[in-house]
């Protein structure tokens, strides 16, 4: 594809319109309903959600992670490998940004706040629900490490099985569990024609939910 063709691609959005009336007094609950839009709608994928960070030097990091909960209707839940990247620089700067895209729906939703370590208790449990596979891998894999190669980490795989032979669900690992983001700041993002999409955001200010619209 050459980088004309590449610029000429575009999608014209009208399914839907965002108004102030439309939305909840509150964003997760407002992001709760629209998760459930997005579910109801068996669209690909509706909790995979980029997590951005910020390294020592200022360098922006991002991937895609899962939702797994919003606690309370106040946070946003996820679990990961605490020595990773991201946990080394969640513990440098406890701040992150979420994106969630539903191009079925036409939504955005951009979340910015807070990171704090889930409750211990939280995260055993989630662990132990997991897939025995899943928390063998989440033994094994030292995530954002160098590795010699793909043998490598199935050799790691196979020690862990061994040592966790005969027992289920396995441990913990002290090194994983779930974060926390308490968010500040919450835009959603319904696309309309002529790229003058709906934008509603909530800034929080002295524990009150500010709501404005943004521009396109």
């Amino acid at each position: 594809m050459t980088d004309q063709e590449l610029a000429d691609l575009r999608q014209s959005y009208s399914q839907r319109t965002l108004s102030e009336a439309d939305v909840q007094p509150t964003p997760v609950p407002q992001f709760r309903a629209w998760l459930d839009e997005a579910l109801a709608a068996h669209l690909d994928e509706p909790t995979a959600m980029t997590v951005s960070t910020v390294g020592p030097d200022g360098q922006p990091s991002a991937r895609v992670v899962l939702l797994k909960g919003l606690p309370d209707d106040a946070t946003f839940l996820f679990y990961t490998n605490y020595d990773s990247r991201k946990g080394q620089e969640l513990a440098a700067q406890p701040r992150a940004a979420l994106t969630f895209f539903w191009p079925g729906l036409e939504r955005q939703v951009r979340v910015e706040g807070r990171i704090e370590k889930a409750p211990e208790t939280m995260s055993t449990e989630y662990f132990q629900s997991r897939p025995r596979g899943s928390q063998v891998g989440a033994w094994a894999s030292p995530q954002s490490q160098p590795i010699a190669d793909r043998e490598t980490l199935e050799a790691r795989e196979h020690e862990i099985e061994e040592r966790f032979t005969g027992q289920d669900p396995l441990p913990r690992p002290p090194h994983w569990g779930g974060y926390l983001l308490r968010p500040t700041r919450v835009e959603f993002w319904q696309g309309r024609p002529s790229r003058l999409h709906d934008r509603i955001v909530y800034e929080l200010a002295s524990d009150t939910w500010r709501l404005s619209r943004l521009a396109p």
